[in-house]
């Protein structure tokens, strides 16, 4: 995982811990919370992997239990269909799994430069620039919207959408990197309904739309 990469997933880990109803700039003002926001981003981002490693365990679990299952059982073709079926069904949750686990194979590391000055200060920078101009952000976003109104969005959507917004507007970030970014964080943090509607936003934004 790449270092802007890693600052982006801890943004928005760190954005969706400040509440909806705090007004951001108050946050802001407070450079210690920042900090605190920081290390309990880290802690989250950690956590989250081993959800998915016990998700991954448990998978395995079932998938091995109905091998044993068909072995005992007598010749049956429905029943064999359906263990059929049940193993797709765990392989394929199991690939999905383990690709979003690939890049924590150098997680220690990862949480290493955590505390680097460097990588500190992007995610401080980015939060800043939403925290700053959340008001126009919002805004700017909500004017192209279709079909869909950006306050109605579930927080970890809209807070995706504020980061892409901040790459492209306020760090220079190239359209496409920045929407592949937020189509990473998509994949991992939204829902299938969440995904439709950010890559909806993110072409418009590749197509060059003004937000």
């Amino acid at each position: 995982m790449h270092n802007r990469s890693l600052s982006r997933e801890l943004s928005l880990i760190s954005l969706g811990l400040i509440s909806d109803k705090t007004e951001f700039s108050k946050i802001k003002k407070i450079e210690s919370e920042m900090g605190n926001l920081l290390e309990c981003a880290v802690d989250l981002l950690v956590n989250h992997c081993r959800q998915e490693l016990d998700e991954c365990e448990v998978t395995l679990e079932i998938t091995s239990q109905n091998l044993l299952d068909s072995e005992e059982c007598d010749y049956n073709k429905s029943f064999f269909d359906q263990v059929r079926q049940d193993m797709q069904k765990s392989i394929s949750k199991i690939e999905i799994v383990m690709n979003r686990l690939s890049d924590t194979l150098e997680f220690p590391k990862l949480i290493a430069l955590s505390d680097q000055i460097e990588l500190r200060n992007d995610i401080n920078k980015r939060i800043s620039n939403v925290l700053d101009n959340f008001g126009q952000i919002d805004k700017n976003i909500d004017e192209v919207m279709e079909g869909w109104r950006f306050k109605r969005l579930p927080r970890v959507d809209r807070d995706i959408l504020r980061l892409a917004y901040v790459d492209i507007n306020y760090l220079s970030t190239p359209v496409s990197v920045a929407c592949n970014e937020a189509v990473n964080l998509a994949n991992k943090y939204s829902d299938t309904k969440g995904r439709q509607m950010i890559n909806g936003v993110l072409r418009r934004m590749q197509k060059g739309e003004k937000l």
